[in-house]
């Protein structure tokens, strides 16, 4: 019987690695562990043929032998139906004439793309990169840059309050008081970040980004100023732009200035009332700034009287509307896949 149990088993597996549908593997199965005509039950009915101390192995090793068979089947099965409509005695098929999977490479986010440009450009000057806390206490936000609590300058802010003293930072001036506070001029440093403004339209959000920077030493001037913020300008902007400063006001300066590029659309051209970026001024503004007000100083414990020093700040996506010349801000976070593969990888 052991005999016959082997043979049995290499028929099966010869039979199995020829068939081609799941018929067939069903007739193997009828074959060989069918109730009526199949071998392998017929040998187990014979069992009771055998000599009584001889039943027992042979019991077992029908069973066993019985398990193998199924298993095969169940497998070659499975084989098939993963494989169904490919011929069962061929590989893979591969067409080595037809194109490969393209796989599209990702983008940066236009975002992304212009703070590292700015973020170039101030190192490119000697200025260190600096971060701050998202969530800012009263003091660092307002106080000590000069904004009291009675100050009118806070109702522009349109903040969101996490606490009674605590903020999401409404710009990122507060990296300058935290760094000060830390360091010793000489200073320059430069802080990018997001800030969050209770504010949404198509020229605004509610979360934007902005570069803070500040510069603070020994006999630091207006001139100085000027002279980092046209440079910076004349290099993102990649352009001979023409750069001009207007008189403002910021709690944190005195003096202050906002700053204006001539229009980078119609360039003040004589029919420039019909553009629709400069609305026909010729001018677009593009960032604050102006000397660090000797209040701030005190806050954070430098003599007034021994340094001196001049901070801006500009929004990322204000510079990045102007240089893709787009009209609506709500496109950078809509994550629209048109939009995005604007910008090459």
């Amino acid at each position: 019987m052991i005999d016959n149990l082997e043979k049995l088993h290499e028929e099966v597996t010869g039979r199995l690695e020829r068939c081609a549908s799941e018929e067939e593997i069903e007739q193997i199965r009828i074959d060989y562990l069918g109730r009526k005509g199949g071998k392998l039950t017929a040998l187990m009915r014979g069992l009771r043929e055998l000599p009584a101390d001889q039943r027992p192995r042979a019991g077992q090793e029908l069973n066993r032998r019985r398990g193998e068979i199924e298993g095969l089947l169940e497998t070659r099965l499975d084989d098939l139906r993963r494989n169904r409509g490919r011929p069962m005695d061929q590989g893979p098929r591969l067409d080595v004439t037809l194109p490969g999977n393209r796989v599209e490479r990702g983008r940066v986010h236009p975002l992304t793309r212009v703070t590292d440009e700015i973020i170039d450009v101030f190192t490119g000057m000697g200025f260190e990169i600096a971060r701050g806390p998202d969530v800012e206490d009263d003091y660092h936000n307002f106080e000590a840059l000069n904004i009291p609590r009675d100050h009118p300058a806070r109702d522009m802010q349109d903040t969101f309050f996490v606490s009674d003293d605590h903020v999401l930072r409404t710009h990122t001036s507060p990296v300058q008081i935290r760094i000060m506070e830390q360091r010793r001029p000489p200073l320059q440093i430069i802080a990018p970040g997001a800030v969050y403004r209770h504010d949404d339209d198509a020229t605004h959000s509610p979360v934007f980004h902005q570069v803070e920077g500040f510069m603070v030493d020994h006999d630091i001037s207006f001139g100085d100023l000027k002279g980092v913020l046209t440079l910076f300008l004349e290099q993102i902007f990649q352009d001979e732009v023409r750069v001009r400063f207007r008189p403002s006001f910021f709690p944190f300066t005195e003096p202050s200035a906002e700053v204006d590029i001539g229009c980078i659309l119609c360039r003040g051209a004589r029919d420039a009332g019909n553009c629709r970026v400069c609305r026909g001024s010729g001018w677009l503004e593009i960032l604050g700034s102006g000397m660090i007000d000797p209040n701030v100083f005190g806050f954070v414990g430098y003599d007034a009287e021994a340094f001196s020093g001049f901070a801006f700040g500009m929004g990322v996506e204000r510079i990045a509307m102007l240089k893709y010349g787009m009209d609506d801000i709500r496109l950078f976070f809509q994550n629209d896949i048109r939009f995005l593969r604007q910008f090459p990888p």
